[in-house]
């Protein structure tokens, strides 16, 4: 029986296309291992949105093969898709895979040989969503992949040209899906992709016909959103959204800067002003919802001024929390040979700013649900440090029960949210 070892790099759509892999090999006789020594093929499912996460794929490449000289290196998703044959190149990368095979990776490992080692198409006209299918019933929610690609041509990334363009599953797959996963034991779905507010547009449909259906067609108690540009959170949405029972109020917002005159140059059609006022909208209309976002600091041009603008905008923001990375060149892309490059310390300076901001929104918004009821799912799997069980409640917190009983794994409880300590929130079980 050959054994494989996978690592999952990125986004919430490379780590559900690494579960079909999984469970793609495990019905094909192929047994998954925990460390690289045992294993027969090391599969990497890469991204490339960084300099950083390109240099980490070939640290771990070469590092599988430190450890296990024989092992076979299996490189797929954003890197292997952009850079394909010339991945080749390195003696630490045996095989190639691309983005929309690595979806059939068994049939696809069989059809490597001697004179065959990459198998990653363009990507560009591929006009259908690839249905795949995840059964896996170790976790405690479950994820659907509803969309893939990019219609976007924003300055500083190159996903599109990595993912293709904008590809949607269809609603009956979905809401059939959903329902399978309910039949299954799950009490929550996380609807992910890689531009999920562009579902429907290739069919003629918009995301919140998806979610009425959804509403009236599946049996799922909770359900939760991807990353959304602020554009596609209509004012007719949150109406809807802020009425429904099985919505989790948790919003992921694709900002990437607060000053105006960097959001034009990175290509992206929203104002600050708006945005701004949009969260101020969701935080009215839904009970603590947790609002995150995505800022990237020192793209070719902002100043030292375009950066002050971002950061008092903000810090007045509703933000519950912000992810924050330093902007990385990416060859092929507007951005790359933009005038005005900014230094690398003077990016890292200013992403250690926007963390701080970060770490006091966030904090200031666990202390806001202490002392609130809360419905929590518990978690399959207990607290590694305290042996008590966790759980996740609608708005996004992770939080550590007064209970160290596993019968209540994978149920709904209510739960008062008591204190928040050492970075971690406690609550009790009603």
């Amino acid at each position: 029986m050959k054994k494989f070892y996978i690592h999952t790099m990125g986004c919430k759509s490379n780590q559900f296309e690494s579960a079909i892999i999984e469970e793609n090999l495990i019905k094909n006789s192929f047994e998954k291992v925990k460390d690289i020594e045992n294993a027969d093929i090391f599969i990497l499912n890469s991204c490339t949105v960084t300099h950083k996460s390109d240099n980490e794929a070939f640290y771990l490449l070469r590092n599988a093969k430190h450890k296990n000289a024989g092992i076979i290196n299996v490189l797929t998703g954003c890197i292997a898709q952009i850079e394909k044959e010339k991945l080749l190149e390195y003696d630490f990368i045996d095989y190639v895979l691309g983005n929309d095979e690595k979806l059939d990776f068994y049939n696809m490992l069989k059809e490597f040989n001697g004179d065959v080692k990459c198998l990653a198409k363009d990507i560009m006209p591929l006009s259908e969503f690839h249905k795949a299918v995840l059964e896996d019933l170790t976790k405690t929610r479950a994820s659907l992949k509803i969309q893939d690609g990019c219609d976007n041509r924003c300055s500083y990334c190159i996903i599109p040209f990595a993912r293709g363009k904008s590809r949607s599953a269809d609603i009956d797959f979905i809401i059939e899906q959903i329902n399978n996963f309910s039949k299954h034991g799950f009490k929550e779905v996380i609807l992910t992709g890689i531009h999920i507010g562009q579902w429907g547009k290739d069919s003629g449909f918009e995301l919140l016909e998806l979610l009425k259906e959804i509403e009236c067609r599946t049996t799922i108690e909770r359900y939760r959103l991807g990353s959304l540009n602020p554009l596609e959170i209509t004012d007719r949405m949150l109406e809807f959204l802020s009425q429904s029972d099985k919505f989790c109020p948790h919003f992921h917002l694709s900002l990437q800067s607060a000053c105006n005159k960097t959001l034009r140059s990175m290509n992206r059609f929203y104002k600050v002003e708006d945005y701004l006022a949009q969260i101020d909208r969701i935080n009215e209309l839904f009970d603590l919802p947790f609002l995150g976002s995505d800022i990237i600091t020192g793209f070719a041009g902002e100043t030292d001024e375009d950066f002050e603008i971002t950061r008092l905008n903000l810090e007045k923001s509703g933000l519950s929390q912000i992810h924050t990375f330093p902007y990385s060149v990416r060859e092929g892309t507007v951005g790359a040979s933009a005038p005005n490059q900014v230094e690398d310390k003077e990016k890292e300076r200013r992403a250690a700013i926007v963390k701080e901001i970060s770490k006091e929104k966030y904090n200031n918004f666990v202390k806001k649900n202490i002392g609130t009821v809360q419905e929590i799912l518990i978690e399959k799997h207990p607290d590694k440090k305290t042996g008590f069980m966790k759980g996740i409640t609608r708005n996004y917190l992770t939080v550590i029960t007064n209970s160290k009983d596993t019968a209540i794994a994978n149920t709904l409880q209510n739960a008062k949210i008591i204190k928040f300590e050492n970075n971690k929130i406690f609550c009790k079980i009603l």
